[in-house]
């Protein structure tokens, strides 16, 4: 049995461990919430912008397999599809048969699409960060994504221990 002292410490774990996963379940109802707001005249929400700044990468340039795509947004293909659904119908991307396997379908970002992350959506996504990370110093910054990556690889081991396939 756990001395008294390993007790306490196992309660303030548990609560402290209740109040970071609460907080950041707080955080990302805020981010959709805010961040949506601020890319809306351009007819996006946070989950078309992580599409666009997934797509806007140079290593993205000829497009994503949709499945690579649901990999690196961690989530669910039924999830992304109307997403992607949405997007296109706006323009913002096209999705076209794998040349290489037709039964693979790959996302690429359309030149209207081009036109809007990179003039129109990302000033304001800029404008949006300032924002949220006022205050904080580049060695805050530095911080936060260390802990938040150490935090998502834990996670990430937990959802292949039990069958998980990194999808939502």
């Amino acid at each position: 049995m756990p001395s008294l002292p390993d007790a306490q410490a196992a309660v303030a774990r548990l609560e402290m461990a209740n109040r970071i996963f609460f907080r950041l379940y707080q955080c990302a109802n805020m981010l959709h919430k805010t961040g949506t707001r601020a890319v809306a005249d351009e007819g996006l929400t946070t989950q078309q912008w992580a599409v666009m700044g997934a797509l806007s990468r140079p290593s993205a340039a000829a497009g994503m397999a949709v499945n690579e795509l649901a990999r690196y947004l961690m989530v669910s293909r039924q999830n992304l599809a109307g997403v992607l659904k949405r997007m296109e119908a706006a323009g913002h991307i096209h999705v076209v048969p794998d040349a290489r396997d037709r039964r693979s379908r790959i996302v690429q970002m359309t030149e209207a699409g081009r036109e809007v992350w990179v003039n129109s959506a990302q000033p304001k996504i800029a404008a949006y960060y300032a924002q949220a990370l006022h205050e904080f110093s580049l060695s805050d910054m530095t911080h936060a994504l260390h802990y938040l990556m150490k935090l998502l690889n834990n996670m990430q081991q937990i959802d292949a221990q039990s069958g998980g396939d990194g999808e939502e």
